[in-house]
């Protein structure tokens, strides 16, 4: 139970409030995933409600199309992965120490450059956001580099106890922080997803694919969803399964792709194409001319991907790693427990519906994206959020958590 009575009416909110916000994130990449698709959407919807907004990343790799608003810093000495840099530490704390800046909002962990905003908003009046991305998850916290163990009590623990607020995607996000002994306020506010892409209606296709998108990555569950592949492979021989994504880049898993591609040849799977990395708009015709989307991770605190598939009216099976509980309860998928035979139980189901029934939940799907998960009101919540941090005599807002 909250410990306060949210309120209401947001009339004392305005819209065109002006403000100064710094966005952080370790680096963006061309695959418009992750922090790469999220944290820029968000700073688009942002745009229009704050005076000034930078987002500031490490100069990791070059961008064909960089937003308007990026700041790229050089990486220093050191391991690329631990995420140094200096220039980067001085221009924060210059816009901290000047009248620059109300608030910082740092998305995701681990580098030295989740740590900079706690250093740079040391001693000034202005508001510091952390949104974990996924970090804070059981999974996420046992997995990891003996590296990542020291860092959590030298740097990002300090780093985090100095955040006047937090930001979860999802409930169980909300949970995790909480789990982890952190009592400041969180704002449960979900990841928007652009619905601006045109639709090209799904017709009868002879070949129906089963479609999973995103990183090769041992979170991802690629080890369940292949062996329950083979579970059900030779009783719907119209299917065939696409793997689309790659183990390259920031992420560090690089190798993983390999691992895969044995255990696939292992197994004896049947119809199995590894597509490699889609962007733009190539990874947008894949979510529309998929039958179904496969999310079978271990951990998530979003999954931005399941929304792009939903947007495109395809219908999803993700397991309940994700929050994506909705999905039943919106008849636009399934949501299952982690493991194998769980997944081959609704593969078995799912393969087997008509393409009539899964364009439907596809609809239904796509009529929830829009209800919910539109950009504009997702920059409308954060742009509250932000105005309350910086003014306490504001009503709190109510996807605000005290408790």
């Amino acid at each position: 139970m909250h410990k306060v009575r949210h309120a209401t009416d947001l009339s004392s909110y305005s819209l065109t409030a002006l403000m100064n916000i710094i966005h952080v994130v370790p680096a963006l990449s061309e695959e418009s995933s992750g922090p790469s698709y999220s944290v820029v959407g968000l700073c688009h919807s942002l745009t229009d409600s704050v005076n000034h907004l930078k987002l500031a990343a490490l100069d990791w790799a070059p961008l064909r199309n960089p937003p308007p608003f990026l700041k790229v810093f050089p990486i220093g000495l050191g391991p690329r992965r631990l995420g140094r840099s200096p220039v980067m530490l001085n221009w924060l704390r210059e816009q901290c120490a000047g009248t620059y800046v109300d608030v910082i909002h740092n998305h995701g962990m681990w580098q030295m450059n989740s740590v900079y905003p706690a250093w740079a908003c040391m001693n000034t009046n202005v508001k510091l956001i952390y949104s974990p991305r996924g970090t804070f998850s059981c999974w996420a916290m046992r997995h990891g580099s003996f590296a990542k163990k020291l860092f959590w009590p030298l740097f990002q623990l300090k780093a985090l106890r100095s955040a006047h607020c937090f930001h979860a995607t999802a409930e169980s996000e909300y949970h995790d922080i909480r789990r982890l002994g952190f009592r400041q306020p969180v704002a449960v506010i979900p990841i928007g997803i652009d619905l601006a892409r045109i639709q090209i209606s799904k017709g009868f296709q002879r070949t129906r694919t089963l479609l999973f998108l995103g990183r090769i990555h041992p979170v991802k569950g690629l080890d369940i969803l292949l062996p329950a592949w083979q579970a059900v492979q030779d009783h719907y021989p119209e299917w065939v399964l696409k793997i689309v994504g790659s183990d390259d880049g920031y992420h560090g898993c690089s190798g993983y792709l390999e691992d895969v591609r044995r255990y696939a040849s292992k197994l004896g799977l049947k119809r199995v194409y590894f597509v490699g990395s889609l962007y733009g708009e190539d990874k947008f015709k894949a979510y529309r001319e998929a039958d179904l989307y496969v999310l079978p991770s271990y951990s998530e605190n979003f999954a931005i991907t399941v929304a792009e598939a939903l947007s495109m009216e395809t219908p999803s099976i993700v397991s309940k790693a994700a929050p994506w509980s909705g999905l039943e309860a919106c008849g636009a998928g399934w949501w299952i427990d982690i493991g194998v035979e769980p997944l081959a139980e609704c593969l078995s189901d799912a393969l087997s519906r008509s393409p009539n029934d899964l364009n439907a939940m596809g609809r239904r799907g796509r009529d929830w994206m829009q209800q919910d998960f539109s950009w504009q009101s997702i920059g409308a919540k954060m742009n509250k959020t932000y105005q309350w941090l910086c003014n306490q005599s504001l009503p709190v807002p109510p996807w605000v958590r005290l408790d």
